[in-house]
């Protein structure tokens, strides 16, 4: 076998990475026989494509986790074995850059060590870590779900999971709720079915992020793959159960962010929902029944399927995810769309325009609909001051559109803006919890105990004494108005929506007129989204190109448009309107000198690199809006031409 492998390297068929991956699991002594027998077939069929694709490196354990392929693009007849009836290999697919069982454990030993260091430094009481685990619909989830309680078990720790597939937010939740160590979710998002992942959230429950996201990716590096051979034969049983107390508790927290029942019940409200064959109809349809939404469904994409068959991708960013619900909400009159994706953290959304015909929203328009409808709405409730306070805050992502900003401003409100990714805008809920907690023991001398507390408690508290956090959200269809949930959560965004298109319709109004409302108070905005796909070793190789010659040689002019500014997020020191330094990133920041703008940063979930493009003109009424939005949309479109034909040129290799 080795000598195939150093025949296949000398021949330019492997990576010297691959090799070496490779040569190291065929020695390490841990790989069953089903493992070894799926090598043996592919380099008996020369797959070395294959073999290099799935051992060019060992899975990245990142700040937020792993993600990546667990079938192969060749599958073996050792990882089929009994193909189940969902089209589920026996096996995950062997690789060192693949999520397997072998990963997997690997992964959660190196947790698992750092929750007990955790624990131990800090002097705990109890030393025992415990943590909480849930899965969506994917191939291998319940699988991996169980293969970690079991092997975080078998290492002397306590764990619990649901009794079947759940939401990301209600991970998070419960995370909280339960005093947990850690949580796991096992899930790839909107991600392509072949795909699968294992995110991390510490008991904050808020994605992981420094210090402990670097502690826990050593400790997880200095696991030995010889370490790992004991727990890959387990047994399913003996993880503890998530009650139905904790269940009903999430469900109530996602309740709570309805701001108005009543125009839920009375407005003749009508909606269909997809959960697109995730998670989502779990907890996002008995809640709009219990507040009398009258929702349809589509009954093939309520049947949890990892393969999702009825789209092309379970991404609700996309249009064509929601085509099938468009149908029904055509058939039967529907005012809303709604889907969420297999973990029930984004959803997307149609509603009618002016004409009662269905459009498509984006997460960048979605989000400035509901900053605005829940800010105006809490100073009409007495929530929120009149005139604004720079106590309450609107945090988004520098990738988000600008209009978000601007509604924030307008409000008299902070607007914090954080690097892509939600676990920083969950980093900032913390933030604020600590620094109230603090304060209220050094100035009233009271222990304030924060999960017990009710929104208007916590919004009356955090206007007095610490930051009021109002609503976040992100441009890939993510938002969150709560921080009871440290994560996006779709469910609440589902309810939510229904509750502001419940209150335009009340008022005769549709969301097409709020939307052109916004543009004529905050100006014109609009955004496009290029992503440029490279898998692989290679495709690896060439977003590190364009990443570095940002940094090297950025852009001086695109087209005839200067480039009048450019923030590099790696090299530059960077604060946030809290005066919070922002961590170092490949992230780079471009302003031109017609005011519009782009972001540049590699994908941390797939084999991206995404330009996000940002356009905004100012609008003196509605008359001009049509002219206005043609102009920005040209420009915009001739701006991501020119960007994505410079980003070519900087992919391929010098010479």
């Amino acid at each position: 076998m080795h000598d195939e492998i150093t025949r296949a390297y000398n021949a330019k068929l492997l990576s010297a990475a691959a090799a070496r991956h490779l040569s190291d699991w065929l020695r390490g002594r841990f790989l069953p026989t089903w493992a070894q027998d799926s090598i043996n077939q592919l380099v008996e069929a020369d797959a070395w494509e294959e073999l290099n694709d799935r051992f060019f490196r060992t899975i990245a354990f990142g700040t937020g986790g792993m993600r990546g392929r667990t079938i192969g693009r060749i599958s073996t007849l050792a990882e089929l074995g009994r193909v189940s009836g969902r089209g589920t290999p026996e096996h995950p697919a062997v690789g060192s850059a693949f999520l397997n069982d072998f990963n997997v454990v690997r992964a959660t030993v190196g947790l698992h060590r750092y929750c007990l260091q955790v624990l131990t430094g800090e002097g705990a009481k109890a030393t025992v870590p415990r943590i909480v685990i849930a899965h969506d619909v994917r191939h291998f989830s319940r699988h991996f779900c169980e293969l970690t309680a079991a092997t975080w078990m078998g290492l002397g720790g306590i764990a619990q999971i649901f009794d079947g597939p759940r939401s990301t937010p209600q991970l998070s939740f419960t995370v909280r709720s339960l005093g947990a160590t850690a949580g796991i979710v096992i899930t790839a998002s909107h991600n392509p079915p072949h795909d699968n992942g294992y995110k991390v959230y510490f008991r904050d429950g808020g994605q992981v992020v420094e210090p402990h996201a670097g502690g826990i990716i050593g400790m997880v590096k200095s696991v030995r793959w010889e370490e790992i051979r004991p727990f890959l034969e387990f047994d399913p049983e003996g993880a503890g159960a998530i009650s139905a107390d904790v269940e009903t508790a999430y469900q109530e927290a996602v309740s709570e962010n309805v701001l108005d029942p009543d125009v839920l019940r009375t407005s003749g409200l009508k909606v269909v929902f997809t959960p697109i064959h995730g998670t989502g109809g779990v907890v996002s349809l008995p809640l709009m029944h219990s507040h009398g939404v009258e929702v349809a469904t589509v009954p093939e994409q309520e049947i949890m399927d990892p393969r999702f068959p009825s789209v092309l991708s379970p991404n609700p960013e996309n249009p064509e995810a929601l085509a099938m619900a468009v149908s029904e909400a055509d058939r039967t009159g529907a005012d809303l769309v709604v889907g969420t994706d297999p973990d029930a953290d984004r959803m997307g959304v149609a509603v009618r325009d002016g004409d009662g015909r269905l459009m498509f929203l984006t997460g960048n328009t979605v989000g400035a609909l509901l900053a605005e409808y829940r800010i105006s709405r809490l100073k009409a409730m007495g929530i929120l001051p009149q005139d604004g306070s720079l106590r309450a805050v609107l945090i988004k992502t520098f990738v988000t559109t600008p209009l978000q900003e601007a509604i924030g401003t307008h409000h008299g409100m902070k607007v914090i803006n954080t690097l892509t990714g939600f676990k920083y805008i969950g980093e900032k809920l913390l933030d604020y919890e600590n620094d109230l907690v603090r304060t209220i023991r050094e100035n009233e001398g009271l222990e304030l105990d924060y999960a017990a507390m009710n929104f208007r408690r916590r919004a009356e508290l955090h206007l007095k004494y610490g930051t009021f956090y109002v609503f976040g959200g992100e441009e890939s269809c993510g938002y969150l108005a709560s921080d009871r949930v440290r994560d996006k959560d779709a469910n609440a965004a589902a309810i939510m929506m229904c509750e502001l298109v419940a209150a335009l319709k009340s008022q005769g109004r549709t969301v097409a007129d709020y939307v052109d409302e916004i543009y004529c108070r905050y100006g014109y905005f609009s955004e496009e989204l290029l992503s440029l796909v490279y898998d692989g070793e290679d495709g690896a190789d060439r977003i590190e190109r364009i990443l570095s010659t940002y940094r090297l040689d950025p852009p001086q002019k695109i087209g005839d448009c200067r480039v009048s500014g450019c923030t590099d997020f790696g090299t530059e020191v960077v604060h946030d309107a809290d005066g919070k330094e922002i961590p170092k990133q490949d992230f780079y920041f471009l302003e031109m000198e017609n005011g519009y703008g782009y972001a540049v940063r590699g994908s941390g979930t797939e084999p991206k690199i995404k330009f996000y493009l940002f356009g905004r003109e100012a609008v003196s009424g509605k008359s001009e809006l049509v002219a206005v939005r043609s102009k920005v949309e040209r420009n915009l479109n001739d701006l991501k031409e020119r960007i994505e034909a410079d980003a070519r040129i900087r992919a391929e290799p010098p010479g």
